[in-house]
């Protein structure tokens, strides 16, 4: 008689997961580089001269319209 229960089983997964795993290991940390923290504030200001005219031209606009079509 053929074992196919539950130890048949068990000796699929462990040559499974031996070929998965094998030569990692926990204690060995892998080399990686940090990467520059780029800072949100100091890469919008070079487009302040130009955003801020544009935004307040756009803002002094929409409120003189709302101005005359309230008047």
């Amino acid at each position: 008689m053929q074992d196919t229960g539950h130890g048949a089983r068990m000796g699929k997964i462990r040559f499974v997961a031996n070929l998965k795993t094998q030569g990692i290991t926990m204690s060995k940390p892998t080399p990686h580089q940090e990467a520059p923290e780029i800072d949100a504030v100091e890469a919008v200001v070079p487009y302040m001269p130009l955003v801020l005219p544009l935004v307040g031209g756009i803002l002094m606009f929409l409120l003189a319209f709302i101005a005359v079509s309230m008047a």
